[in-house]
């Protein structure tokens, strides 16, 4: 039978895929988005999907306060205050490896409420694929300044494997990371597609803990990025 299930966030890059992924799974999907938020906050659902908390960290950097409730409030809003028997709250790698930023301190925040034994939590890394409007693989892509170390990598994973992942293992336990199994550098990205870039800021490593053989290659977004060119 299938379970109602509530994607807040549905309008952005992951909650869309996700809205699809569960569709294709014939679960009974409501789309929740800014607009329709408390017309739907009225229901009672099997499961409620936090896809909604920004995914922006230079945008954090620079607007901590409103990153704080964009993530850490509105994870709160949900838990309290939507009818729910189960929830899942989709965050970042950030949360583990990079601590010392607003934006994984506020990720890591947000997950410390859903320690509770109806919440599922799945740290997603850098993501990718049609529809994709921001990020470093656009900005390298569109000869723009990157605001982190060229020397950063990342376990770039397909948004449709990510959300397919998800979908598939709606009853999971605890904690898990969900993404590449191995990692390329910006900079590795930039070369490959010819392009001298200003890397600038930090140098971040945002790898998956104890990744499965089923997760993809990071390589693989080489490909995506030559149909950027």
């Amino acid at each position: 039978m299938p379970r109602r299930i509530a994607v807040v966030g549905a309008g952005g890059f992951f909650g869309r895929a996700l809205c699809a992924a569960l569709a294709s799974a014939d679960e009974h999907v409501t789309a929740v988005t800014r607009e329709t938020f408390t017309e739907h906050q009225r229901q009672a659902y099997d499961i409620v999907i936090n896809t909604a908390t920004p995914s922006r960290r230079y945008w954090a950097r620079q607007h901590p306060a409103q990153d704080f409730t964009e993530t850490v409030q509105k994870t709160a809003d949900l838990l309290y205050g939507w009818r729910f028997a189960r929830f899942i709250q989709i965050s970042s790698v950030s949360a583990r490896c990079e601590r010392a930023s607003v934006y994984g301190r506020h990720k890591a925040a947000a997950e410390a409420l859903c320690d509770r034994d109806d919440c599922l939590i799945v740290r997603l890394t850098a993501l990718y694929g049609p529809g994709m409007n921001k990020g470093a693989l656009i900005d390298i892509a569109a000869d723009r300044p990157v605001y982190v170390a060229g020397d950063s990598r990342y376990a770039f994973t397909p948004v449709a494997f990510a959300a397919g992942w998800v979908a598939a293992h709606l009853d999971h336990q605890g904690l898990i990371e969900v993404g590449a199994r191995n990692t390329i550098s910006l900079r590795d990205v930039a070369d490959h597609m010819g392009k001298t870039i200003q890397f600038s800021g930090p140098t971040e490593l945002q790898e998956v803990q104890q990744p499965l053989p089923s997760f993809p290659d990071a390589r693989e977004a080489l490909t995506f990025v030559d149909r950027l060119r």
